[in-house]
């Protein structure tokens, strides 16, 4: 399944930045009314969330061996491309992905990843600013194998590639990929940690963000809020289903989603387009909303002045929110604790 290598800091970027004053809610009894974001920055409407975001320590420190893994010995890996003989402690690695670097990231490695690829806008800037440092290998869609071979990596390791990408990354060094449908994130996500011969730190990792999302969603009583997702794409927008990435945060955290979104998988997709003449299937108690590049950004603006878009019930109540299309997007545990950290502001928020 692909996922878009567009970035939503553009966004964030075109906007003037003044304040942004957030308060959380902290007991299941507190009225969510009084839970009010405050900002300045809008995108026709709604109020943007997480261009504030600190960075300083999204990535974690280095995470340990598991036991009985050396710096000199080598496991085999059995993955979607193959079987692959790697390093138990992989010096010089090379990603193919935005997906497998917030991986790599999550478990402290990312200073020893010496080429990554790219989009449009770089390298994800909620990883914080040292990942912006790393050599560019060409693009998800279209891998420089020059820039990898000049990187001398020990290990390449990504969600997906073609067949014959594969073959001819595989004859620099041992290639893994993991898979790219975002439903089974967490399971891609421990297949890294198995590769990195971290498999005991990965599920420390993973078990972490489930206690916190299980943690946020009794506190803010998740439960109560129907939770609609919105991207708007160059040819117009598409709700989510609960397959997404942020589809799945929703519902660990326990955060249920309109009828019009329960679906999981439509021709292939985890999202579907919006009707035109029946924007209904939008709404919901909150509706979080993200643009797919400059061109989305374009054309969700213009559809945001819409009288029906205009007429929703959370639009109307003052519950829209702009999310960062790259965090909301990006299949990995930092992003998908940065999407925690907007939904405790926001899933029973109101914007002013």
């Amino acid at each position: 399944m692909e996922l878009s290598a567009s970035r939503s800091r553009t966004v964030a970027g075109a906007v003037a930045v003044t304040a942004l004053l957030l308060s959380g809610c902290s007991e299941p009894a507190h009225d969510p009314a009084s839970e009010i974001v405050r900002t300045t920055t809008r995108i026709a409407g709604a109020a943007v969330v997480g261009f504030d975001r600190d960075t300083s320590a999204a990535c974690s420190l280095p995470t340990p061996l598991d036991p009985g893994r050396s710096a000199d010995g080598t496991h085999t890996v059995v993955h979607t491309s193959g079987v692959s003989v790697v390093p138990d402690d992989p010096r010089r690695i090379v990603v193919l992905d935005d997906a497998a670097l917030d991986a790599v990231c999550a478990l402290g490695l990312w200073e020893r990843v010496v080429a990554a690829t790219t989009g449009p806008d770089g390298h994800p800037d909620h990883l914080g600013s040292g990942v912006t440092e790393i050599p560019a290998a060409g693009s998800p869609d279209a891998v420089d194998l020059g820039a990898v071979e000049a990187a001398q990596p020990d290990l390449i390791l990504g969600s997906a590639a073609s067949p014959g990408i594969y073959d001819s990354l595989s004859a620099v060094a041992p290639t893994v990929t993991v898979g790219d449908d975002p439903a089974f994130w967490q399971d891609q996500f421990l297949r890294i940690g198995e590769t990195l011969g971290r498999s005991e730190a990965a599920r420390r990792v993973l078990d972490d963000y489930l206690a916190a999302a299980t943690d946020l969603g009794r506190e803010l009583v998740a439960s109560q809020t129907q939770a609609s997702l919105v991207r708007f794409t160059a040819d117009g927008p598409v709700v989510e289903g609960v397959a997404s990435f942020a589809g799945r945060i929703l519902t660990d955290v326990g955060a249920r989603r309109p009828p019009s979104q329960r679906f999981t998988v439509v021709d292939g997709r985890v999202d579907t387009p919006v009707d035109p003449a029946d924007v209904t299937a939008a709404d919901g108690d909150v509706i979080f909303v993200r643009f797919e590049g400059q061109e989305g950004l374009a054309a969700g603006t213009e559809y945001m002045k819409r009288d029906n878009w205009l007429d929703l019930g959370a639009v109307t109540d003052g519950r829209l929110f702009s999310v960062s299309d790259d965090v909301w997007t990006t299949p990995g545990p930092v992003a998908a604790h940065a999407v925690l950290t907007d939904l405790r502001y926001t899933l029973n928020g109101y914007s002013n």
